[in-house]
């Protein structure tokens, strides 16, 4: 079974990222218009330029390393097998998304920029929703590849629990044992 969510998923913040870098390093709007993209109107700033070269290159290559992180995840996802998922570069993917994320709102609280705070909060709760929903979707299908080991522990222990009742039974009542094959 392919992974659909997490395909769809890892697609979707590729794309969400790549046009957020490529809006960014646009020469007529700039980071003001990827501050839009993302739900923030962006008035005045108080030190730098939002278009000045040293803001926007940083954030573009930022938000395109987190886009070329999940065009790999959903490569991986699309070839990984099933049986032995192996998310490590979602993980990753999602963390630099979520680094990304908060380092914007660090430095639009340090330009001034108002309303940041809640359009980040709004996409970081959405990359946590997507990063759950990739978790639970690969949770079964590991789980059924994988025999359960609590059952059989537990009928095991409840074996042993058993024996060693019956062979405290008997050394009370003074009769031998009849398990024990040596006589003590």
């Amino acid at each position: 079974m392919r992974y659909i969510l997490s395909s769809f998923l890892a697609l979707h913040w590729a794309v969400v990222f790549a046009l957020l870098a490529f809006i960014c390093i646009d020469g007529n709007r700039g980071v003001a218009a990827a501050l839009g993209v993302l739900g923030v109107a962006v008035q005045n700033t108080r030190f730098v330029d939002l278009e000045n070269a040293i803001v926007v290159a940083p954030l573009a290559v930022a938000l395109l390393v987190v886009a070329v992180l999940f065009c790999w995840a959903l490569i991986e996802t699309l070839t990984s097998d099933p049986a032995n998922p192996d998310d490590s570069v979602t993980r990753i993917a999602f963390i630099c998304a979520s680094g990304v994320l908060s380092l914007i709102v660090v430095g639009g609280a340090a330009q001034g920029v108002n309303g940041l705070f809640m359009a980040v909060a709004v996409q970081l709760a959405a990359l946590l929703a997507s990063y759950v929903a990739m978790l639970a979707e690969r949770r079964p299908a590991f789980a059924a590849a994988v025999p359960d080991m609590g059952e059989t522990r537990a009928a095991a222990h409840v074996m042993a629990k058993a024996a060693a009742h019956n062979s405290s039974l008997s050394r009370i009542s003074g009769r031998p044992d009849t398990n024990l094959r040596d006589g003590r």
